[in-house]
């Protein structure tokens, strides 16, 4: 006769036990707990990775950083280099003034020396000395003696129409004053051009505080979270890199 196995009868309080999932019931197999610290690990540097709209941002920031940075040298470089070009001019123009103060006043004493020896002259022509006459006549200059005889020509003794002394005929020439004259147009277009290099110098000085106002956005950028933000500084950032890029590309260049 064979007996058959009897099983025992659990406990009820084991049956309620064995009832309830292991790791409600305390019971935790180590595969489990291995299994669950792996997948823990793996959520946690999901969450630290990047991802591609952010990697795709940085790259932007970077090319932008890099842009910004280049033409911030250009545009000081450039801004230096026309501020030396204004103080050259501004230079140059002051020493063409002085040099045309000088040859005014070089100019100014030639005829007063002509004009002196002219009226010595009218005085021989009157007392019939012409020995006299001679003599002042090859003290003048040659740019007076020119306009004198042309003077002379025009019978100022006799014709009541003729002028009044060769300072008032055209072929008076005094290389005093023309010299002045030159040396003042050239002090004038010094000046402007140096007015002009000032101008410029403080476009480029504009442009660098601009890309200076693009690094901050950009770096403003990389401090938001938002994606929204982020994206909307960066926008704003290479929008107005592409306008202060434009400037200085049509500024003239040393």
């Amino acid at each position: 006769m064979v007996h058959a196995r009897t099983r025992p009868v659990p406990h009820p309080e084991q049956v309620k036990r064995n009832d309830r999932p292991l790791w409600l019931a305390g019971v935790v197999p180590e595969e489990m707990n291995v299994e669950l610290a792996h997948k823990l690990s793996e959520h946690e540097a999901g969450d630290g990775r990047p991802g591609r709209w952010e990697e795709l941002v940085e790259i932007i920031e970077v090319i932008v950083l890099a842009v910004v940075a280049i033409a911030t040298a250009w545009s000081g470089y450039q801004a230096a280099k026309w501020d030396g070009r204004q103080a050259v001019l501004y230079g140059q123009s002051s020493r063409d003034r002085f040099a045309a103060d000088a040859a005014s006043t070089a100019g100014g004493q030639t005829l007063i020396s002509n004009v002196t020896l002219f009226t010595a002259w009218l005085q021989a022509h009157e007392t019939k000395n012409v020995d006299l006459q001679r003599i002042l006549r090859k003290r003048m200059t040659p740019e007076y003696g020119v306009a004198f005889d042309a003077w002379l020509a025009t019978e100022p003794f006799t014709n009541p129409n003729a002028p009044a002394g060769p300072v008032a005929m055209p072929q008076y020439r005094n290389p005093g004053y023309e010299k002045a004259a030159t040396l003042n147009d050239q002090a004038s277009a010094a000046f402007e051009e140096g007015t002009h290099a000032r101008d410029t110098a403080e476009k480029y000085i504009r442009d660098t505080v601009l890309f200076a106002s693009v690094l901050f956005l950009v770096a403003l950028a990389q401090r938001l979270r938002a994606r929204a933000a982020r994206i909307g500084a960066n926008v704003i950032a290479v929008g107005l890199l592409v306008f202060v890029l434009a400037s200085v590309s049509t500024l003239e260049r040393l």
